[in-house]
């Protein structure tokens, strides 16, 4: 059984991830073959729009394959996963800029690598058991695939917060930050499907939306932007009361567990993205650290600590922010060389 399930279906293009058993993780060959897709169905007169969507019911995409980054990474070779990433970016550049409606069904977990593929739609749908985030920086890494341009786009301070923090989102809170458009009930996704497949009439999403419920985000975005405003992580922290709301205890209790290199990398990737507002920025500020995240980063160490041994107990380079010096940021955040390139087909 393939892991992606590409197909015309009437007038819709089709992608499935069908890892079902694994989440439905994103393969550096998933990557490739969704790239390969929009290649060719972008000028394609018979596609009207696209539909992506994941098997089983407990995930979109929980996030990329990082089992052989780990294994070459270990072994001293970086060069597999900077290939992963290039490609892959590419590959969330392209879907970001598809000149047609791409539609998203994105059910249980969609995290890290399933953001680039799931949150990057023009009419993204969330339901019941949507549970979205960006959890890098608990694995050593920075907010990435473009995500760093939606936290970005976040109201008030919630983007410096769901990046630092690694807080999942239901669905209310996917809507309220920009992560998705539409509450719409699993129950009816069948029926939405075969009629944009048989229609391409992208404003029945729209006709099939339901309210959401209240968004505890929203509940909690005064306190979050009375704090995460700063301009660094240690203005962050210097900013938090005596007293904290329970926003700020949630905050704190879940940034106490990430790696300190990519929690000050994060404040100013979010920063610099805000300024530039575009995809392409995103996408290579985040291409710097992550392509040295494993031979000068603590990728490798908050892998072993989350997937492979499953201690929860990652060593960081680092063990507090406070040890953490400016040189130590600009030394993952120079530019690339070579730089990313967001051009031309699948390689």
């Amino acid at each position: 059984m393939s892991d992606i399930n590409i197909r015309k279906d009437g007038v819709a293009g089709r992608i499935t991830l069908n890892r079902a058993d694994a989440l439905n993780a994103l393969t550096w060959d998933m990557c490739l073959t969704i790239e390969t897709a929009l290649d060719t169905w972008a000028d394609n007169p018979d596609i009207s729009l696209l539909i992506i969507d994941g098997a089983g019911d407990k995930a979109f995409c929980a996030g990329g394959d990082i089992q052989e980054m780990y294994a070459t990474g270990t072994a001293g070779d970086y060069s597999y996963g900077t290939r992963f990433w290039r490609d892959e970016y590419r590959m969330n550049a392209k879907l970001f800029q598809f000149p047609k409606p791409v539609v998203t069904l994105l059910q249980g977990f969609t995290m890290g690598g399933g953001v680039g593929v799931g949150c990057h739609g023009s009419h993204r749908i969330v339901c019941e058991n949507s549970q979205i985030a960006m959890p890098e920086v608990s694995i050593g890494l920075v907010p990435d695939v473009g995500g760093s341009l939606i936290l970005a786009r976040a109201p008030g301070r919630l983007g410096e917060y769901l990046g630092l923090t690694a807080d999942r989102m239901d669905a209310a809170d996917a809507i309220y930050t920009g992560f998705a458009d539409y509450f719409i009930p699993q129950i009816e996704w069948p029926t939405l499907i075969k009629g944009l497949t048989e229609t391409g009439d992208w404003s029945a999403v729209d006709r099939a939306a339901q309210s959401p419920p209240a968004a505890r985000l929203a509940t909690w975005q005064a306190d979050i932007d009375a704090v995460f405003g700063g301009q660094s992580l240690a203005d962050i922290w210097r900013a938090m009361p005596a007293k904290l709301p329970d926003a700020l205890v949630h905050a704190q209790k879940l940034m106490n567990r990430h790696s300190p290199l990519s929690l000050c990398a994060t404040v100013g990737l979010i920063h610099k993205v805000r300024m530039t507002d575009t995809i392409e920025a995103a996408l290579m500020h985040e291409f710097r650290f992550t392509s040295r995240a494993m031979e000068r980063g603590d990728f490798i160490e908050g892998i072993r600590a989350a997937i492979i041994d499953r201690d929860k107990t990652p060593k960081w380079r680092h063990p507090s922010w406070r040890d953490v010096t400016g040189a130590d940021v600009v030394a993952m955040t120079y530019p690339a060389k070579p730089p990313l390139d967001l051009t031309g087909k699948t390689k």
